[in-house]
């Protein structure tokens, strides 16, 4: 297997190597030429040393910002400082040249918004070589958690007929002409001519299945993409996002919050330990606190208080907020942040959220106000996960959905799991993209994820 450029920088002095990468930059003089590349392995570039004199001068023309070349030489002790090896070249070819007038990552900074617009050249950046880094560490490390605790990984539908959310903001799905739609005689579509022969959509969450794999493996998780058509455009909601779900049975909401705590946790650990470069990169060029805010959520024990108590706080703070506070109102990320980074200064889990705010599948308190939700709130991003225990009365859960008018015919295999061996459960959703804003200080969550779907954007 070929070595990257990683191994080498952190490897000894040797002859007869081969690397091959993108140039970040190259410089020197008449005799010397020094080539800054990367493979996209880790932060940090790899020097090659180059003996003008020893190059054909065309080839040399040739190695400039962004071309693709291999290099074949000998590792070798740093003449220079800021490295510990170099290469010292004897060999160049160049695979993909970058034409130095038209390439727009040339080395100055640029925008985010502007990194934005291409989409395709900016994981070349180190800003999104570091977040991309740190995205695949995340998601080896969600499965690695769920895994050593005995869950099951559950593949949940992403062509869906329900609305786990009943928001009704979903993305159809159809094979039906749009031009020449099929209609009944009171002038609606036809859905039973379409492919699945009723109104299907892209999922907003796999949670249902989820609950359904539960009641049969005990712990489950889900983890894939999510869509909602919510036309939002602000710094935390994207159309297309992936989502962290297990559903555990027999957990109870204090058992909930315990894995919400350890889950979260131990992923923020993972990323200390395992991205230090990265996130070193990222504190130093995004968010001077980030180090230090992530030692401190792993150091730390969650705050846990009621939605009631919360609002008692909130309402007795003097605070001024741009959305007035009183009990019953759903909390804006203002008051959840206000919370985390004024109040407790630690991240809280907030529980007992009035019902009326709350999803249908959400267990009630004995009070009939309340549900057993969950949120967890954290500094900088407000609610990161959002759980509950979930209602397993038939009864309760049969009223709650008359109570909201909901329509029963797509979800009569949900209401089954009620009527055959039900048992107490539980369950939360992680965004993952919100979890990384969190890691990499990212103020974007456009800017966490490779290519990102937002209202009148999908290119890429």
């Amino acid at each position: 297997m070929m070595r990257r450029i990683k191994d080498y920088l952190n490897g000894q002095p040797e002859n007869g190597i081969t690397v091959k990468g993108w140039v970040r930059t190259k410089r020197g003089n008449k005799n010397v030429a020094f080539i800054a590349l990367n493979d996209g392995s880790t932060i940090n570039n790899i020097q090659v040393v180059c003996d003008v004199a020893s190059f054909d001068e065309q080839i040399l023309k040739q190695i400039t910002t962004g071309a693709c070349i291999c290099v074949k030489g000998d590792l070798v002790p740093s003449q220079g400082a800021g490295q510990s090896v170099e290469v010292q070249a004897r060999e160049i070819e160049v695979y993909g040249v970058a034409d130095p007038e038209t390439y727009p990552l040339q080395k100055k900074g640029h925008s985010m918004e502007f990194l934005r617009e291409i989409a395709h050249l900016r994981p070349r950046t180190n800003t999104f070589g570091a977040v991309l880094r740190i995205r695949h560490a995340m998601a080896f490390a969600i499965h690695k958690f769920f895994n050593d605790k005995g869950f099951c990984y559950l593949h949940t539908p992403l062509i869906t007929a329900s609305d786990c959310e009943g928001a009704g903001e979903m993305f159809q799905v159809t094979t039906l002409d749009p031009d020449n739609l099929p209609r009944l005689e009171d002038g609606t579509i036809d859905y039973s001519q379409d492919f699945f022969g009723r109104h299907t959509s892209l999922t907003v969450s796999g949670q249902l299945e989820g609950e359904l794999g539960a009641m049969a493996l005990g712990n489950i998780y889900t983890f894939g993409p999510t869509f909602r058509a919510e036309n939002s455009n602000t710094p935390r909601h994207l159309a297309e996002f992936w989502m962290i779900e297990p559903e555990m049975a027999f957990y109870d909401v204090n058992d909930l919050m315990d894995l919400e705590e350890e889950f979260i946790k131990y992923l923020v650990q993972y990323a200390l330990d395992n991205c230090q470069d990265d996130i070193a990169f990222l504190t130093k060029m995004i968010d001077p606190e980030l180090t230090d805010r992530l030692n401190s959520v792993v150091s730390t024990d969650f705050v846990r208080l009621t939605y009631t108590e919360g609002i008692d706080i909130l309402l007795k703070s003097g605070q001024k907020f741009e959305f007035p506070v009183s009990w019953g109102v759903d909390l804006q990320s203002e008051h959840e942040r206000y919370l985390v980074e004024k109040h407790f200064g630690k991240p809280v889990i907030l529980t007992d959220y009035p019902k009326d705010i709350k999803a249908f599948y959400m267990k009630q308190n004995d009070d009939g106000r309340t549900v057993r939700g969950t949120d967890v709130l954290f500094p900088k991003i407000g609610e990161i996960i959002g759980g509950s225990e979930r209602e397993s009365s038939l009864e309760k859960l049969n009223n709650r959905i008359a109570e909201l008018k909901m329509d029963t015919k797509n979800l009569w295999w949900y209401i089954d799991t009620r009527r055959f061996g039900s048992c107490p459960h539980s369950g939360f959703g992680l965004g993952f993209e919100r979890l990384l804003l969190f890691v990499t200080g990212m103020s974007n969550i456009r800017d966490v994820i490779p290519f990102p779907r937002t209202p009148k954007t999908a290119e890429f």
